[in-house]
């Protein structure tokens, strides 16, 4: 699984779409996420205009190849008239199940998932991509869900097949199981799917793994912690990877598995995070990391802010520049906590 030739620099795929608010408070997705992270990275100077390309909106055609035509017409509807009949929203998941109708709600997963169809092209021959805003996990075939509309790791995923690529591994450390794309694929071995989640957490599904089929499901319980990733990580999550000897590697890093995030209960650091997606890196010449879930937009920001300086191999600092502190300062919070963060939110990189 090494590459011969010296593989290109790392690419960021970003998105101008997904700076517009798509909720109001209390959503969980009343924030600004991946847009912040972009912006801290930047400020820290890790991040160039020609590490970047656009992500660009999927085309219908594309789409279909996994979500079903009556379902993409309802989401097309959904955003041009901002509503829905109500037979239509329960059956297709829109505007229902905390998954609002917004002005993007058709747009803004379509682009997503032509970043991550992007980022499949680009590392096709090898290569290093981050694309922060996708990750959309939990989207089905004919229905929304868990936030997510379209399914743009399915899609990424397929990319890579239709550009030649056969044996693909999916890692989600997302802290709610990947279950849309392993919904996808969990009848095609050529096709590992791993999901470490916390156990009991919505949607409350994988809780069994099948070996025969490739679906390695690794529920966790509350308070799992960084020696306790670590040991996962090292034991089973690795082992499985260098076992089906994959030719690229998705994966979806979240951030709300960590300590900081209201939507789990699980107590990781970033910097366990950072560890494990270097270790993974090594394994092979193609991966595409996602950003996935996370709802505390100080821990997004400074996860998949240091999770680029890790891909770009940059020296983590120990004191923030002014213009990354600002970023800091300027982020705003809903909750509680947010009214009056504690001081690592505003001046650290590392938890």
């Amino acid at each position: 699984m090494n590459c011969s030739a010296t593989p290109p620099a790392p690419r960021f795929i970003t998105s101008a779409l997904h700076r517009q608010p798509i909720a109001a408070p209390p959503h969980p997705l009343a924030v600004l996420r991946a847009p912040l992270a972009e912006d801290l990275a930047r400020a820290l100077g890790w991040l160039r205009d020609h590490h970047c390309q656009p992500a660009p909106q999927a085309s219908q055609a594309a789409l279909e190849q996994y979500h079903a035509p009556a379902y993409l017409d309802a989401l097309a509807r959904a955003e041009a008239l901002q509503d829905l009949p109500m037979a239509d929203k329960r059956r297709f998941g829109i505007g229902v199940d905390s998954n609002p109708i917004h002005p993007a709600v058709f747009r803004r997963p379509a682009v997503a998932a032509g970043g991550t169809m992007l980022a499949a092209a680009l590392t096709a021959a090898g290569g290093v991509v981050f694309f922060p805003f996708g990750g959309n996990h939990h989207a089905m075939p004919a229905r929304a869900s868990g936030f997510c509309y379209i399914n743009d790791a399915v899609l990424g995923l397929m990319r890579w097949r239709a550009l030649g690529l056969g044996r693909l591994a999916y890692v989600d450390f997302d802290a709610h199981h990947g279950d849309g794309v392993e919904h996808a694929f969990a009848d095609e071995p050529d096709i590992l799917t791993i999901s470490m989640h916390e156990a009991g957490r919505w949607p409350r599904t994988g809780t069994t793994s099948d070996p025969a089929r490739n679906v390695l499901n690794l529920p966790v319980p509350a308070g799992f912690d960084d020696l306790s990733f670590e040991h996962l990580l090292q034991r089973t999550i690795i082992p499985a990877l260098v076992a089906h000897r994959p030719e690229a590697i998705m994966l979806l890093i979240g951030a709300d598995a960590l300590a900081d995030d209201p939507m789990a209960r699980l107590a990781l650091s970033n910097q366990a995070l950072w560890r494990a997606v270097a270790a993974i890196r090594s394994l092979c010449p193609r991966l595409i990391v996602l950003g996935g879930g996370g709802y505390n937009p100080y821990a997004v920001a400074r996860c998949w802010a240091g999770l680029w300086g890790v891909l770009t191999d940059q020296p983590m600092p120990t004191t923030l520049p002014n213009s990354a502190l600002d970023v800091l300062a300027g982020i705003r919070y809903f909750r509680a906590e947010g009214r009056n963060p504690p001081q690592r939110w505003l001046t650290t990189l590392a938890d």
